[in-house]
């Protein structure tokens, strides 16, 4: 019996530990056209199945060492409660945000199939947890 017991704490322990883990950042969506991008130009093949990619920020960027990373994002939070049910979605990098006043706060720009998947609206801005899978 308290093996089982030490088992559980465990198990409860370590499912902490990972939420801990994720980062914290914002996003919102953005639309065509998606090329050019900084990571492969023009080559219509660096989308994934269903073009679910995000542009990611300076501090992602990483000087284009980003390219072709993976994060599994989800949506924590928003105004007019916009996440759809704590779902969350793996995306693949393929650009960098072109910095300009109102997009420069945001962690990802995600397309608008990989940002339909976890918000409700496609116009909202949302807080985020993701981290690099």
């Amino acid at each position: 019996m308290r093996s089982f017991m030490l088992v559980i704490i465990s198990s409860l322990l370590f499912k902490q530990m990972s939420i801990i883990l994720a980062d914290v950042g914002t996003a919102s969506s953005y639309g065509p056209p998606y090329i050019p991008t900084a990571c492969d130009g023009n080559r219509r093949q660096q989308f994934p199945p269903g073009n679910i990619f995000v542009a990611v920020n300076e501090g992602l960027w990483d000087n284009g060492a980003a390219c072709g990373r993976r994060y599994r994002v989800r949506c924590v939070s928003g105004i007019n409660k916009p996440c759809k049910g704590g779902s969350s979605i793996d995306v693949k990098v393929v650009d960098s945000i072109t910095c300009t006043k109102s997009s420069c706060p945001h962690t990802f720009h995600m397309s608008t199939e990989a940002f339909a998947a976890i918000s409700r609206f496609p116009n909202a801005n949302i807080n985020v947890e993701y981290i690099q899978i």
